[in-house]
């Protein structure tokens, strides 16, 4: 199991992100560009120092991402997309413990291209009068509920 962040605008979620992943043993793409400087002092600003135990892997596009992912199709499986343009919860949804959880960037989502090679695309049903939920939240719940699935709860 694994998070991936495609092109993450606000700096603060990507540092909590990596915080979660630190704790929970989940290591975590960066889809870059990213809408801030990706830098040490930003992150650990954010992830205080917890970012030492994060497994972090960077890649430079959607394009390197998904070179990456076909080389190593042990540690990277499935895409499943957390995206407001779903029908399907992601309590409804049996994870994988190779699955990669991708979160979209927190003003605009992911583009079609993206969004059409996600392997699931899941929601997190909410209020009809809300826009979207906190991108970190979102994947802070759709981790706990992959992990619980696969058993990896620590």
């Amino acid at each position: 199991m694994r998070l991936a962040l495609f092109q993450p605008d606000i700096p603060q979620n990507t540092g909590t992100l990596l915080r979660l992943g630190a704790c929970l043993d989940l290591p975590v793409d960066i889809i870059e560009p990213c809408g801030f400087i990706f830098n040490d002092k930003a992150m650990r600003r954010a992830g205080m120092d917890y970012l030492d135990l994060a497994a972090c892997r960077r890649h430079s596009s959607w394009t390197d991402f998904l070179d990456y992912r076909q080389q190593h199709p042990a540690e990277y499986g499935r895409i499943v997309l957390m995206t407001t343009h779903a029908n399907t919860p992601y309590t409804e949804f049996e994870f994988h413990e190779n699955d990669i959880i991708l979160m979209g960037r927190e003003s605009a989502g992911v583009p079609d291209a993206v969004h059409n090679k996600a392997d699931a695309r899941l929601t997190i049903p909410m209020n009809p009068q809300a826009r979207s939920i906190n991108m970190a939240i979102a994947a802070a719940m759709a981790a706990g509920e992959a992990l619980r699935q696969t058993r990896r709860q620590k």
